[in-house]
């Protein structure tokens, strides 16, 4: 690698400006550095103006989600050496209204994920929700057939990436999906039949098309497009004349056996 960096940052304020542009910073480059490095150097050091999200560096909390050179990518954990050039060019995500420069509007994103009601759904049990008295019971299988949807960080990698949210703004978008798909598979949760209601529509999930970007740039390997196709199995199965609507009764609840140890100190 060279001893500088070529950064370029797109700007763009559509409060002031009709098009974005993209500016040129000299970044001295270092070993371990990060596209988030030379970002954080360009804003403390060249233009205290840049507009970006970061919070974490370590990749938790998918805060510093943007295009790198042309692909989606946590700018925290891309390495500069491993992108094999001394010309790096960072942009806002795709599919996002720009708010300024890196900075997109999720509120979208966000909306469409509380839309999937992304909690358990406990029918006639909130008392033991909110003050639990032991855990629901959970075989190591089924936790294996949900567990890797558990690891999204909300970063909207994947939904900027998609194809289908491109065209149409109504549609879910693949991390609200596969996180629908979570929740179905829960052993713990009752609301199956309004599960598969609310994504059965015509801009539910027979809107994708298994493009499979959403896996491809996905930092935690979630893998959205498979928790789709899964959960497409289960629509057309729940959909199919041979069988019933049926309320699905969630696993039971396992009493604290140091229950009465706890009260008693």
């Amino acid at each position: 690698m060279a001893d500088e960096l070529a950064l370029r940052i797109q700007r763009f304020d559509p409060s002031m400006e009709e098009r974005p542009h993209l500016e040129r910073y000299a970044i001295p480059l270092k070993d371990g550095m990060t596209v988030l490095d030379a970002l954080i150097y360009a804003k403390d050091t060249l233009d205290h103006g840049i507009a970006m999200r970061f919070s974490c560096r370590m990749a938790s909390c998918g805060s510093c989600g943007m295009k790198i050179n042309g692909r989606p990518r946590l700018a925290c954990e891309t390495q500069l050496k491993d992108l094999r050039s001394s010309t790096v060019t960072v942009q806002p995500m795709d599919n996002f209204p720009i708010v300024r420069d890196l900075v997109v509007d999720l509120e979208s994103f966000f909306s469409k994920h509380r839309s999937v009601s992304p909690h358990l759904v406990r029918k006639g049990d909130e008392k033991e929700q909110e003050s639990p008295t032991g855990e629901y019971l959970m075989t190591p299988q089924e936790l294996d057939s949900l567990v890797q949807f558990t690891y999204c960080i909300k970063c909207g990698l994947c939904s900027s990436s998609c194809p289908t949210g491109s065209t149409d703004s109504l549609f879910p978008g693949p991390q609200a999906l596969a996180q629908e798909f979570r929740y179905l598979q829960d052993p713990r949760d009752e609301a199956r039949e309004e599960r598969l209601d609310l994504v059965d529509t015509e801009h539910g999930v027979w809107r994708c098309h298994f493009a499979g970007t959403c896996s491809a740039v996905c930092p935690k390997g979630v893998d959205p497009a498979l928790g789709i196709q899964l959960l497409k199995r289960h629509v057309m199965a729940a959909r199919s004349p041979f069988r019933r609507r049926r309320e699905r009764k969630g696993a039971k609840v396992f009493p604290n056996p140091n229950e009465d140890l706890l009260r008693k100190d």
